[in-house]
């Protein structure tokens, strides 16, 4: 019998096995590659054709909405990853932290592919640089304001969070202990 027939216990052999997961390994890596080149010369451009329709030209709109997109979209997946380390060791925790932290990388995309814009050195971050500068002005700096008051408010209620929380314990490890005696005055 060759290493890769089936053998009597109805097992692959491990030879086949780590054939096949080196087969799926390798076509999964082709398949994200390409993928990637595909996404990276279309997102930028469409996602600046998404705001620039948004926005309309105008300073006000683009601040507006810039400052609203950086906000809502670093604050929400910030707290979602919050919710994930605090729930992950509790029972059924780790399926909600799980849910949390996909939930948080699909709430931060708008600013991911804003950054993609702003960061990006292809062709098309070029031009959704361009379509940005006409469609959206303003945006770009507004998105980055948001995302920073978001980034402030998230280490308040994160620090306020932690508060709490050395409190309850204190609180918890003062009811424990039981109090000394007290001895009769003199």
């Amino acid at each position: 019998m060759t290493s890769g027939e089936l053998q009597t216990s109805g097992q692959k052999s491990t030879l086949t096995v780590w054939r096949n997961r080196a087969i799926i390994t390798v076509a999964t890596a082709i398949v994200l590659v390409i993928a990637y080149f595909i996404l990276a010369s279309f997102i930028p451009r469409w996602w600046a054709q998404r705001l620039g329709a948004l926005v309309h030209g105008s300073f006000s709109s683009g601040i507006w909405w810039g400052l609203v997109y950086g906000f809502v979209f670093t604050l929400v997946p910030l707290l979602l990853l919050l919710l994930a380390v605090r729930v992950w060791n509790r029972k059924g925790g780790k399926f909600i932290a799980g849910a949390a932290v996909i939930i948080a990388l699909l709430g931060a995309i708008p600013n991911l592919m804003t950054l993609t814009i702003v960061l990006g050195r292809n062709n098309a971050a070029h031009a959704g640089q361009r379509i940005l500068d006409v469609d959206a002005p303003a945006f770009r700096g507004a998105c980055l304001v948001g995302a920073l008051v978001a980034g402030v408010v998230f280490l308040a209620v994160a620090a306020f969070m932690g508060k709490r929380e050395l409190d309850r314990r204190k609180a918890v490890k003062a009811a424990q202990t039981p109090e000394p005696p007290v001895s009769p005055a003199e």
